[in-house]
């Protein structure tokens, strides 16, 4: 584990379900490789929809935002499958009511705002110069990290985030996709500044969420994620209905669905999925806060921007050149860098933990 998530740890777990402390090394490492799994072919997932919505004849900014968040319900599922300790919470007498719905309505506005620079980006920008934006995201959490969490900085988490960036840098040149038509100038720079404060917000996010966890929710469960999760995007998705209706959007909506190039069905299952896709990598998003940091989560969610041209080239047959596969292996070694750098800093910490309960036993003794 790294060095930053000691702090969480420290503190008294409250008794609910798997708490982390207890979760033996390879218990630890499965639940981060099923957190990557699900950011990974969630926001691939996502990506895809998206784009398939946008090429068929969508053009709704508000309802590409709404379907970011509107599919929280599903999270319940998990949630209630998850026994309850019959043992009480020593977590500081329980977070009360206010200071958690303060959190998750302050944090849900912020998701919903980032959701809908990202829309607007997307909109008045090139796929290649969007992407290219987007991985700025990596260095804002660096140093949102940094202020924030009290992340510490090695050679091999610094080799991670570089090399990550130029892999995102290298998928965003070599887009050969065209931009949108009959975007002015203005248009355009309203867009590259939105994707910019939409990657600057999000980053700002992940280490609000960090922090939140480990100082004020205080609980080491994975049901503390979900309720994050699940209060958050009903805040957001609040907000998307309202800026739905009040931008007047919602009129076009019928128009949308009837010429829609697939179908009515397939625009309306588009949109279920699109939803579904995205809270799948909420989840493993807020999961690798929760479980490793913020930044960890943000190496995850930029190395998925290399793996997403793979799953277009099975989709939609996109062509696959020598600059996508070398950004692909740059990935590859960024994301094995940053693994690597939480092997050891695991194997450290255990070692520190041995060696203190031997000095115990033999003290004792």
């Amino acid at each position: 584990m790294t060095d930053n998530q000691e702090p969480m740890l420290a503190d008294e777990p409250s008794t609910n379900q798997l708490p982390l402390r207890k979760l033996n090394q390879w218990h630890w490492w499965f639940l981060v490789a099923i957190n990557i799994l699900f950011l990974i072919v969630g926001q691939s997932a996502a990506v895809l929809l998206g784009r398939f919505y946008y090429d068929q004849g969508g053009n709704s900014k508000w309802m590409a935002t709404l379907v970011q968040t509107a599919a929280f319900p599903v999270l319940f599922i998990p949630l209630f499958l998850i026994p309850s300790s019959k043992e009480p919470s020593t977590s500081s007498t329980s977070t009360s009511i206010k200071v958690l719905a303060m959190i998750y309505f302050s944090l849900g506005v912020l998701i919903a705002g980032d959701n809908m620079m990202y829309s607007v980006g997307l909109l008045y920008l090139s796929a290649s110069t969007y992407s290219l934006t987007c991985a700025s995201q990596l260095a804002f959490n660096a140093v949102f990290s940094y202020f924030i969490n009290s992340q510490k900085f090695t050679m091999l988490i610094l080799n991670s985030v570089v090399v990550l960036s130029l892999s995102a840098s290298l998928i965003a040149v070599n887009d050969d996709s065209e931009g949108p038509s009959g975007v002015s100038k203005w248009k355009y720079i309203i867009g590259f500044l939105c994707t910019l404060a939409a990657s600057a917000l999000y980053s700002l996010l992940l280490s609000l969420m960090q922090l939140s966890f480990q100082k004020i929710l205080k609980r080491e469960t994975f049901s503390v994620v979900l309720e994050m999760q699940i209060y958050t995007s009903l805040v957001a998705t609040c907000v998307s209905i309202v800026g739905l209706f009040a931008s007047g959007e919602w009129n076009s909506l019928h128009g949308e669905m009837e010429g829609f190039g697939t179908g009515r069905v397939s625009y309306v299952m588009t949109l279920v999925w699109t939803a579904v896709t995205w809270q799948i990598c909420s989840v493993g998003v807020v999961g690798l806060i929760f479980v490793v940091s913020s930044l960890f989560s943000n190496v995850i969610s930029t190395a998925s921007l290399a793996v997403t041209p793979i799953a277009s080239v099975i989709v939609f047959h996109d062509k696959m050149n020598g600059v996508k596969v070398i950004a692909m292996l740059l990935a590859l070694w960024g994301f094995a860098s940053y693994i690597y750098q939480n092997y050891i800093d695991d194997a450290k910490a255990r070692r520190a933990r041995n060696d203190v309960s031997e000095s115990q036993n033999n003290s004792s003794c």
